[in-house]
């Protein structure tokens, strides 16, 4: 009967939201630059530094590219905008929440 008790929310963390609602608020940013002898590089901002590793290895995989998290971002080798916005939809990520630039 001792279910650990989330400090934010206050419910038991079999039911915990924070997490949901924390993805949820925050704003997703895909954009592109040139790097080093003109190749294009696909970075995205925006996601939690917990989950960012994961979803970073799910996306190289994916697209098939090399990439790296680093200093609070995913880059990725390559044009990859549009075909990333549609793998963060599938991993749960809401389409408003993803801005492509």
């Amino acid at each position: 009967m001792s279910e650990e008790i989330c400090p934010i929310c206050g419910l038991p963390k079999p039911l915990c939201v924070c997490e949901v609602i924390e993805r949820e608020a925050k704003v997703i940013k895909i954009y592109t630059t040139l790097r080093k002898f003109r190749k294009p590089t696909t970075i995205i901002e925006g996601i939690d530094e917990k989950s960012a590793r994961s979803v970073s290895k799910q996306l190289k995989t994916k697209l098939a590219c090399g990439g790296t998290y680093k200093n609070g971002k995913i880059e990725l080798q390559g044009n990859h905008k549009l075909r990333a916005k549609e793998l963060l939809k599938e991993m749960g990520y809401d389409e408003n929440q993803i801005e492509i630039s």
